[in-house]
């Protein structure tokens, strides 16, 4: 019956009496001796917006009153004002009141920005009598629009005015509504496009929408309400139409009714503020609570005042008042009583009301109120700690901990964590880790955490669920989670995480490590990308190749040649094949020979370019093969493959570790190829020797000796230090010695010396033929000496004449053309004669014989090459330590003159013939300056006589030396 007694009740307002303004003296509106503002006499209606008060007296006066309290007024109506509505969107105030005794109430709408004669300009003025039937208006209402008016009659009637309400011309004004209830109240309902206007009576309540044609009507209600207990309240209510009973609170939409609220009493006055339902009742039956000061139970003059938060289910004020006349929404909210007083009701702060609810404990209602104050999320979330710690210190966790969840994204989730870290509130933990990861903002402590509980508890089910979150949200650190899964032995969990979240490395660490799947775990990698696989290979191959080899080697060989995943691989092979470095995956094969053998020779079969160690890695394990095996079929086989791999010609780079490898494995055949390949004749012949294959020793020399001649004189001298009768190999030996005439006879007697079996016998016929040689080399050097001592005499005879004796010209052709020489014409002490006109063409250089000039270039060159290599001394001694035969290099240097003394005659000195120059002297000239020819004038010209004394002076020079 009193439900509204059980909403509990608030002091959320302030209320104070507003005093008159300060005067000159400063005194102000709180100053103790003002007095309270009284109104002016006979207001009989009011109203409020737009920052002022409007009143309307008895006198026909309008009132305005703005917040400095500085009263103002003009004349509206000459008998008085009945009715005021005020837009809150428009300076546009509407009135109702009589100019004329009877009942003939005008309509009037005021401009109160514009002005006529400092009065606000009225800019229509029109009868509000339905129908000139003569009635009394009960209630007005304007919409913010501006185009509708509705006008509200004693007899029951609605006049509705459509248009401009400002104008004449441009509105129209018709009955809406006819009954036979007093009209009460009226009300514009704006939603979207659609317009409503509600209209109550004492006896029941109705919409008309104004929207549509024809205005359909709908009845909500068959009870209505007193005048001024109706309003409209805000968006916050979805624009409900409220409307007071004695017994209860209605609330209606344009289509039907809503919610009902029991309040008690006798309603006088409803109006909506801010959220909150205001209602002036009489109630004789029920006193207020003493906290209304001044009230007198028994006095039924007294007035009760109750705000009402409809959302919240509180009641935010409530007061007793002497004879209220209205309440209006401006400055706050305001109250106005009958003997001209204005009470102020001031709403206190959000916070200032929050802080007396959590006096109070009442942290529910605290929240609903901050929500419906939309306060932003730093402040709830701060009231829903304060809520969980109070819930918490009662021993209630369960709600502490919703309380808590409410506050992930603001509060630190330490705070909670520290609180339920005691085993006995491990489910609350989980609950609150759990909130935390669906929102995203876990990090790996808190999933290290919430695993932990989950395993604490084992709840399977819990954990499932957890880590089966969908693929498109994930809200834990995935890598964190397979670790503390791993830890605690939820392996299939773990591996589940891994594979879904693409973590290869800890999948095949978990199947390798902790379940041992090798199998599993080699398919794995073949499904993977050919980065991820090449990587995952190199580090577990050799786990895999020890438990599961032929599985390995396959995907190993299809990794190093055209590699693409399992999916790929059975697809429509689109996507061209990627291959890894062979060579990388050789030690994986470590203690797999046979495994190893057939990958590499898989890899050698299909890619001809393998990496060099592949082919190095199967040759030394074919040479292992070899050298271990003892059945003899296949170690023929065996050296067949070895031998064949050698003659592939993938060596030729690594030739000294091919030779290495086969001198370990005493692989004679092979070293012996690659001391043919590498063209080691030296080596090949001492191998022979150390294994005393004589017949091999000489078949090398035979092979081998036109292209290193001192294997020869080194078998020479291995068949010498032999004590056993190595007669026919010496022979041998000593016959090719003397063909090739590779070594000095006393060297060779010197050799054989040391040997006891060899006798004078076996070098007979070599020392023989070697003296013949010699006796027939020194009768022709001897031969050869006294030819060149009668040249040397006979170009010493010349050159002499050709200092001393003059020279006859008596050639009488020319050298070039061969015909008759004419004047003029050039001759040279060779004895050659040219045409002046000939010489001149066809020679090069005016000193020198055209016709001789060809060999003198030669002789001048080898003069210059001789003196070009005289300082060459490191390449001398180069060639000497290089050189099988250092005395051979001696003498061609010696011959070049690189030992002799140079001398340089550019003049001959004065006051000396050229008869005393000493012999010896012009063996040693070699280069001479042109003479100044001699004139002829009869014969022409003739040019210096170097020519002629360069090639002799030349020959001389080879003749000595």
């Amino acid at each position: 019956m009193a439900a509204y007694l059980q909403w509990r009740r608030f002091v959320f307002f302030d209320r104070e009496t507003v005093k008159e303004p300060g005067g000159p003296d400063g005194g102000g509106a709180a100053a103790g001796g003002a007095k309270p503002f009284a109104l002016p006499p006979g207001v009989t209606v009011c109203d409020s917006g737009r920052g002022s008060l409007v009143f309307g007296d008895m006198e026909g006066q309008i009132w305005f009153l703005p917040r400095s309290l500085q009263l103002s007024s003009f004349q509206a109506y000459k008998l008085r004002v009945t009715h005021l509505y005020q837009l809150k969107q428009h300076s546009i105030l509407a009135s109702v009141g009589e100019d004329e005794e009877g009942i003939n109430p005008l309509v009037k709408v005021w401009n109160l920005e514009k002005r006529d004669g400092g009065n606000p300009l009225c800019t229509r003025i029109f009868p509000a009598i339905p129908g000139n039937k003569p009635t009394v208006v009960s209630c007005l209402t304007v919409h913010e629009n501006l185009n509708f008016m509705a006008i509200g009659f004693a007899d029951g009637s609605v006049v509705l005015t459509k248009g401009d309400i400002t104008r004449d011309r441009h509105s129209k004004t018709q009955i809406l509504h006819e009954g036979n209830y007093p009209v009460t109240g009226l009300a514009f309902r704006q939603s979207g496009k659609i317009t409503h206007l509600f209209v109550v009576t004492t006896e029941n309540i109705q919409s008309y929408m104004l929207s549509v044609k024809d205005y359909p009507r709908l009845e909500l209600d068959t009870h209505g309400c007193g005048l001024r207990c109706s309003t409209l309240s805000d968006p916050s209510q979805d624009l409900q139409f409220i409307v007071a009973g004695n017994e209860c609170v209605y609330l209606y939409q344009p289509d039907e009714r809503g919610p009902c609220f029991a309040f008690e009493g006798q309603k006088l006055i409803v109006h909506w503020y801010r959220g909150y339902l205001i209602i002036v009742s009489k109630d004789r039956k029920i006193s207020p609570k003493s906290e209304f000061a001044g009230s007198d139970p028994q006095n039924s003059d007294k007035q009760i005042l109750n705000v009402y938060d409809l959302c919240n289910k509180f009641i935010a004020y409530s007061s007793v008042f002497d004879d209220v006349v209205d309440v209006l929404a401006e400055w706050g909210s305001l109250v106005l009583t009958r003997d001209g007083k204005i009470h102020a009701l001031q709403e206190k702060d959000t916070q200032t009301k929050l802080e007396m609810l959590f006096k109070k404990n009442l942290f529910e209602m605290a929240i609903n109120l901050a929500k419906s104050h939309h306060l932003d999320s730093d402040g709830l979330s701060e009231i829903f700690r304060q809520y969980g710690d109070h819930l918490y210190n009662k021993g209630n966790h369960d709600g502490a901990i919703q309380q808590y969840i409410r506050t992930i994204g603001k509060l630190e989730p330490s705070y909670v964590i520290r609180k339920f870290l005691d085993a006995q509130r491990i489910h609350n933990l989980t609950a609150y880790l759990q909130t935390l990861h669906l929102q995203s903002l876990a990090n790996a402590d808190h999933t290290t955490l919430l695993l932990n509980c989950y395993t604490k508890l084992k709840d399977s089910s819990k954990l499932e669920e957890f880590i089966k979150t969908s693929e498109s949200e994930v809200h834990f650190d995935v890598e964190t989670a397979i670790k503390v899964l791993r830890q605690a032995g939820y392996f299939s969990h773990a591996v589940y995480l891994a594979e879904k979240h693409a973590h290869h490395e800890w999948f095949l660490k978990i199947q390798l490590e902790d379940i041992k799947n090798y199998q599993e775990a080699l398919q794995y990698i073949g499904k993977l990308p050919f980065d991820q696989a090449e990587s995952n290979m190199k580090r577990y191959g050799k786990i895999l190749m020890h438990h599961v080899p032929n599985e390995t080697t396959e995907l190993l060989k299809i990794l190093c040649t055209d590699y693409r995943p399992t999916g790929d691989r059975e697809g429509s092979g689109m996507l061209e094949g990627k291959r890894a470095n062979s060579e990388e995956f050789i030690p994986v094969f470590a203690n797999n020979s046979r495994e190893l053998k057939a990958f590499l020779e898989h890899m050698t079969e299909v890619q001809s370019d393998s990496p060099q160690g592949v082919y190095d890695t199967l040759l030394e394990l074919r040479l292992q093969n070899w050298a271990h095996e003892q059945d003899l079929q296949i170690k023929e086989k065996l050296h067949s493959e070895a031998i064949t791999l050698l003659k592939s010609g993938r060596f030729r780079t690594v030739f000294h570790k091919a030779l290495v490898l086969c001198q370990m494995h005493n692989f004679k055949d092979g070293v012996l190829y690659l001391y043919e390949q590498g063209k080691l004749f030296q080596q090949i012949m001492h191998y022979h020797m150390q294994n005393e294959q004589y017949r091999k020793v000489i078949e090398v020399c035979e092979l081998y000796g036109d292209q290193e001649t001192c294997l020869w004189e080194q078998a020479l001298s291995y068949f010498a230090r032999k004590e056993e009768d190595c007669k026919e190999y010496i022979t041998a030996v000593l016959k090719h010695i003397e063909n090739k005439n590779l070594m000095p006879p006393l060297l060779v007697v010197q050799t054989l010396a040391h040997n006891s079996t060899a006798t004078l016998s076996v070098i007979k016929d070599y020392l023989v033929n070697k003296l013949q040689k010699q006796s027939r080399q020194i009768e022709q050097d001897e031969q050869r000496i006294q030819k060149y001592r009668e040249e040397t005499t006979r170009i010493r005879q010349e050159i002499e004449e050709l200092k001393t004796s003059p020279k006859i010209f008596q050639k009488t052709k020319c050298s070039i053309c061969t015909s008759a020489l004419e004047l003029p014409s050039v001759h040279f002490l060779c004895g050659h004669s040219f045409h002046q006109h000939c010489f001149e063409s066809y020679s090069e250089s005016d000193s020198e014989c055209p016709t001789c000039m060809p060999e003198n270039r030669k002789v001048t060159d080898m003069i210059r090459a001789q003196e070009q290599k005289r300082d060459l001394h490191d390449q001398f001694q180069h060639q000497l330590k290089c050189s099988n035969d250092g005395f051979s290099v001696v003498a061609d240097y010696f011959g070049r003159g690189v030992f002799n003394k140079l001398t340089l005659i550019t003049d001959l000195p004065p006051g000396k013939s050229a008869t005393t120059i000493d012999a010896g002297l012009q063996r040693e000239l070699l280069i001479h300056t042109n003479a100044a020819p001699r004139a002829m004038p009869s014969l022409g010209r003739l040019p210096g006589g170097s020519c002629t004394m360069l090639i002799l002076e030349t020959l001389c020079k080879l003749f000595a030396s």
